[in-house]
This record gives structure tokens, C-alpha cells and sequence, in this order.
């Protein structure tokens, strides 16, 4: 069992990966092109809110990273417990959603709530592989909330 987990979770790593490049392009990267000029929406937060911020968002790419570790580990509870206490809707307060998300546009806040509960639906869907050994609904779940974050950074980039 624990090897078919890790299989499939490298397997939608990489699916997810891979559509994602295509998706998006290559951006430059390993490319000797000259790289495109940056078309994102420039939001604009105080100086101590776009470091408290952005220090939130590397948090939730460790998050997103330690889940991954879990799926792989076959540790779904774990997996669920990350998602919820660091990137779901009850870590709101512990990032200070409230405070930050007046400086967001309407846009910026939307895929930030879509993301929220898209990990929380994967903390729930995750608890419920445990019992039933079904992960697609917990993998549908994890790259809605991927999905939440890479969509953001196509669209907005602090000033």
C-alpha cells in the first residue's frame, strides 16, 4: 500500500508539474530567449506587510513541501494536519489575513480564499484516504490549492 501511495503521489507530482509548465510556458528558464516583460498586476503594501507577506508565502511553499514529504511517507493524517494548521481556512489568523487583505485587489483575494479552502477541503480528503485508501479526491484537492497559488503569482507581484 505504501509503495502504490508514494507511486501515485510522484505520479500527480509530476502530472501536475508537467501541465503546469506547459500551461504557463517556460518563462525563460534554461532559455537564451529574452525574457518577457512582466505583465503582473503591482500591488502595493506597506513595507512591513510585504515582508510579513512574503515570509508567509515561503511558508506555505515549506507547507506545500512538507505535505509532499508526507504523501510520500504515506503519513496522510500528517499530510492533512499541515494543510489545515498552515494553509488552510484556520490558518487565516495565524497570517494575518485580515490585516493584509485590504491592500489586495479583489482578484488577489479571491485566489487567496480559493486556496484557503481548497487546502482545507485537502485536509479533510486526506483523513478520509486513511480510512478508504482513495486519493484522488485528496490529490484533486492539493492541485486546486497549487493551482490557487500559481495562479496569484501569474497575475500580481508586490510592489
Amino acid at each position: 500500500m505504501r509503495l502504490h501511495l508514494a507511486a501515485t503521489t510522484l505520479a500527480f507530482v509530476a502530472a501536475v508539474s508537467a501541465a503546469l509548465a506547459q500551461h504557463h510556458g517556460n518563462h525563460g528558464h534554461g532559455s537564451h530567449d529574452a525574457p518577457a516583460a512582466d505583465t503582473r498586476e503591482r500591488v502595493a503594501f506597506p513595507p512591513e506587510l510585504t515582508a510579513h507577506t512574503l515570509a508567509n508565502m515561503r511558508d506555505h511553499l515549506l507547507a506545500l513541501q512538507q505535505i509532499n514529504d508526507a504523501l510520500a511517507a504515506g503519513d496522510l493524517d500528517q499530510a492533512g494536519r499541515i494543510a489545515e494548521q498552515r494553509l488552510g481556512m484556520t490558518s487565516l489568523r495565524l497570517h494575518g489575513a485580515a490585516e493584509v487583505s485590504g491592500f489586495m485587489p479583489q482578484g488577489m483575494q479571491d485566489a487567496g480564499t480559493a486556496m484557503h479552502k481548497a487546502a482545507s477541503r485537502f485536509a479533510i480528503a486526506a483523513q478520509d484516504a486513511g480510512v478508504t485508501g482513495d486519493l484522488k479526491p485528496a490529490l484533486k484537492a492539493l492541485g486546486e490549492t497549487m493551482a490557487a497559488c500559481v495562479g496569484c503569482h501569474a497575475g500580481y507581484r508586490l510592489k
